[in-house]
C-alpha cells in the first residue's frame, strides 16, 4: 500500500469545485504532475483559495526579489522548521529558477557555507529572524539589508514570504504532507 500523502482526505480531482480543479489540471499541464499541496489543501476549498491567492501574490510577482531569490527564501526557512515537503518541493524550483543544481541542498543544510551571493546570505539571515524572533527586528536590520541594496518593499517581501511559509510549513507538518516523488529528480 502506498505512502499517503496526508493525514486527510484527498478528493477526488473530478469533485473539486469548478475553478480549483481548472487550477490544478492547469498545474498538472505544466509540471507533469499534481503536486500534493494542492490535492491536500483541496480538502478545505475555502483556505485552498485564500493560501494560493497569497502564495501567489507573494511569489508571482514581478519586480523586486527574483524568482530564484524567493525560493531561495522559502528553503531556508522550510530547512529551519524541519517541513520536508517545502524544502523538498521548493528546493526543485530554486534548483530549476536558478540553474543550479546544487543551491537548494547547500541552503537547506547549512546557507552560511552555500555558494550564495553576500546579498542573498543577507536577506536569509533576515529571514530566519523574522521566522525566529521577529520581535528582536529593529532599524538595525534594515541597515543591513539597505548596505547590500535590498529595497524596503524587497524587505517587505522578504517577510512576507517567510511569514506565508512559517504557516506552510506548520500546516504541511501537521497534516504529514508528502513530497510527491518527482521532485527529487527535477533540476539536476
Amino acid at each position: 500500500m502506498p505512502t499517503p500523502i496526508s493525514r486527510y482526505p484527498i478528493p477526488d480531482i473530478d469533485d473539486l469545485p469548478d475553478d480549483i480543479k481548472a487550477r490544478v489540471l492547469a498545474v498538472q499541464e505544466k509540471a507533469g504532475f499534481v503536486p500534493n499541496v494542492f490535492l491536500a489543501l483541496a480538502h478545505r476549498p475555502v483556505e485552498f483559495r485564500a493560501f494560493f491567492a497569497m502564495h501567489d501574490a507573494l511569489m508571482e510577482k514581478d519586480g523586486g526579489l527574483s524568482k530564484a531569490d524567493r525560493e531561495m527564501i522559502v528553503v531556508a526557512v522550510s530547512a529551519d522548521n524541519d517541513c520536508l515537503y517545502c524544502v523538498v518541493a521548493h528546493g526543485a524550483v530554486l534548483r530549476i529558477r536558478a540553474k543550479n543544481p546544487l543551491v537548494a541542498d547547500q541552503v537547506a543544510v547549512n546557507y552560511r557555507k552555500a555558494d550564495i551571493t553576500a546579498r542573498q546570505r543577507a536577506m536569509i539571515d533576515f529571514a530566519l529572524k523574522v521566522s525566529n524572533d521577529a520581535k528582536a527586528i529593529d532599524d538595525n536590520d534594515f541597515a543591513a539589508l539597505r548596505a547590500h541594496d535590498l529595497s524596503d518593499e524587497e524587505i517587505w517581501d522578504v517577510a512576507g514570504i517567510t511569514a506565508f511559509f512559517g504557516l506552510s510549513n506548520r500546516m504541511a507538518n501537521f497534516m504529514g504532507l508528502r513530497p510527491n516523488d518527482e521532485f527529487y529528480a527535477m533540476g539536476r
